[in-house]
């Protein structure tokens, strides 16, 4: 499994909103800016963050993005699975996934199972307020 620049920019635009969050809406202009990111491509991630209310925007003069919850509960796996899709590292763990026919006999269905589990366990436990901490363990 591979993230993508979709989800690695979902995190740094959730993470710029948190930091620089003063109650009053951050222009999309300045996420992009510090964050080194074309406007244009911020603009194809921010509906999904939106519609998912995982931040608020106003249009208009003055208008910008906030946050609609703290930091610290919003998690990691949240933002990715938005983004990304599920996490899971082969298609027959996939939501919705056909029953595979050799499911009784495969000898490493266990071990994606195991590791889509641990993926999303990591991930989960991870929220934009840790992400927030410079300093590094």
């Amino acid at each position: 499994m591979m993230i993508s620049t979709r989800g690695r920019y979902a995190l740094r635009v959730m993470i710029d909103l948190a930091e620089h969050n003063d109650g009053s809406c951050i222009p999309m202009k300045d996420v992009a800016k510090r964050q080194g990111v074309s406007l244009k491509y911020l603009e194809r991630i921010l509906p999904v963050l939106t519609k998912n209310k995982l931040i608020s925007g106003v249009h208009g003069k003055g208008g910008g993005y906030t946050l609609c919850r703290r930091p610290e509960e919003y998690t990691v796996g949240e933002i990715l699975r938005l983004t990304e899709g599920e996490l899971a590292p082969v298609a027959c763990l996939e939501k919705n996934a056909k029953p595979c026919g050799r499911a009784e006999e495969c000898r490493t269905l266990r071990m994606w199972s195991d590791f889509f589990k641990m993926t999303n366990e990591y991930f989960d436990g991870i929220t934009i307020a840790d992400l927030m901490r410079t300093e590094h363990s």
